[in-house]
């Protein structure tokens, strides 16, 4: 009986329980804690109250603009999916059910291909934090690419070393950064109440409710808090296999992470603003840099500041443990469905890790973060990487929204109509930023140069995932499947 001919439930306790079995001798190392504090660390980049802060006292408006039109409809949205199927691999499983093993593998393609470009720009983050920790002796690192190169290569060594060992260990390196981010957060988040006590605090006010102008260069900033901060919780699903009872306790870490991530981002622009204009954010690092000018005159206390900025860096490590897990595991089950060569799905005889996949994804990341820098400053260059990103993770939300809009059927229930209203505002909101990553919102050389640059990256990466997933289809699917 082909796949096409079963009945909805049929079709999804199959493949339940065929994903279940290959998942079985997997760890499950992630508890309830663990899950809250990976969403935190995953969710609360660093980067993206600099990002915010480009809007002015705008900035709470449009958080809450895309808290509204994104951030909670992608919770919805996974949340119902992931009670569906909790199962090893997330999104791509419940695109397989829901439309055809090809869809499947260009969602899981375009979700790898976006971890690595989002690990490859950490490097510059991580090098930006140390510099600012220590301070005017290190001025010269600021644009420096060997020392860029240096760091990349280290973090990469120790990321494949450390993955080897499995969530056993990455979950306390995910643990420890999302301590140290909530640290860092708490201090950036006093910084203008300690600063307004010296009399030093220039302007503060986080909570301002002035009407914003929609123009392009908002909507852009806009479109990137929404698919750029506002994201990641399909991520942690691709987990879900490594996860102790994850249909209830993945949705329950949503819930309590939520209200403590947008505090966080709402609150951090208003004190990012306090110190820096909007024209002179560090788009790269800008909680150091607002740490280290909002402490400058504190004397002995800004070695500790220091040791905070460290945190930053910490907490970036972290993501990068999240993130490098989940892009190994993307063709680990890929190779399960023999749409990648089986070497990828190979595991540690003692770890149960597939080493063979974290040693490919650490070798390909690395090669990304040392491209970029190729003729463009180490601003434009983060730019690209992380527009690029953006674009990729667009297509990605595009097809997640249209689960419950067109494909629903798939998974033998209805989707009520809260859902479908959620899953079309996520959809809209997916679409615009996929057209405004082409825009870069600082100065660089070229926008045009800059937007071929992304949408080549784009075109030429699917087209490769394309064929990649013909050459590896088995005889036995040449039929087709249902859409």
């Amino acid at each position: 009986m082909t796949a096409e001919s079963q009945n909805p439930p049929a079709q999804l306790a199959q493949l339940e329980q065929s994903v279940e079995a290959r998942s079985g001798v997997l760890k499950k190392e992630l508890g309830l804690f663990d899950l809250v504090l990976t969403q935190i660390v995953f969710v609360v980049g660093t980067i993206w109250v600099g990002w915010a802060a480009k809007l002015g006292n705008h900035q709470m408006m449009f958080w809450l603009l895309a808290i509204l039109t994104f951030y909670l409809p992608l919770a919805a949205v996974v949340i119902y999916l992931n009670r569906l199927m909790p199962l090893e691999g997330g999104l791509y499983q419940w695109a397989k059910l829901a439309f055809n093993d090809f869809m499947a593998f260009m969602v899981a393609w375009n979700l790898w291909i976006f971890g690595i470009l989002v690990m490859s720009g950490i490097g510059l983050i991580i090098k930006k934090n140390i510099t600012y920790a220590i301070g005017a002796r290190a001025e010269w690192m600021h644009g420096n690419k060997l020392v860029t190169t240096l760091i990349c290569t280290l973090l990469m060594v120790m990321m494949i070393a450390a993955s080897r060992r499995g969530l056993t260990l990455g979950k306390w390196v995910q643990n420890v950064g999302g301590a140290f981010l909530l640290v860092t957060f708490a201090t950036l988040l006093l910084l203008p109440f300690i600063t307004a006590g010296r009399g030093t605090l220039a302007n503060y006010h986080p909570f301002s409710t002035a009407v914003p102008e929609l123009s392009t260069y908002n909507i852009n900033v806009f479109s990137k808090l929404a698919v750029g901060a506002l994201s990641g919780f399909e991520y942690i699903a691709i987990l879900a296999g490594e996860c102790r009872a994850p249909a209830r306790n993945i949705s329950r870490s949503v819930m309590i992470s939520a209200p403590i991530i947008a505090l966080m981002f709402i609150l951090g622009t208003g004190s990012v603003l306090a110190f820096v204009s909007p024209d002179k954010v560090d788009l790269i690092g800008p909680i150091p840099q607002v740490l280290s000018l909002g402490f400058s005159s504190f004397g002995w206390v800004s070695t500790l500041v220091s040791l905070t900025i460290f945190g930053v860096a910490a907490r970036q490590i972290a993501l990068m443990s999240i993130y490098f897990a989940g892009n190994t595991r993307l063709p680990m089950v890929a190779g399960w469905d023999n749409l990648l060569p089986a070497w990828f799905a190979r595991l540690h005889q003692r770890y149960r890790t597939p080493v063979n996949s974290i040693l490919f994804v650490g070798v390909v990341t690395l090669a990304f973060s040392l491209a970029s820098l190729v003729g463009v400053n180490e601003q434009e260059a983060f730019q690209l990487q992380d527009n690029a990103a953006t674009t990729f993770y667009a297509l990605i939300y595009m097809v997640l929204f249209a689960i419950p809009l067109v494909a629903i059927r798939r998974f033998g229930v209805r989707a009520p109509l809260w859902l479908k209203l959620a899953a079309l505002s996520g959809f809209v909101v997916s679409v615009v930023a996929g057209v405004f990553s082409l825009i870069p919102i600082t100065h660089v050389d070229s926008r045009i140069s800059f937007a071929l640059k992304i949408i080549v990256v784009v075109v030429l990466a699917n087209a490769i995932g394309v064929a990649l997933y013909h050459s590896r289809r088995p005889p036995t699917q040449i039929q087709n499947r249902e859409p």
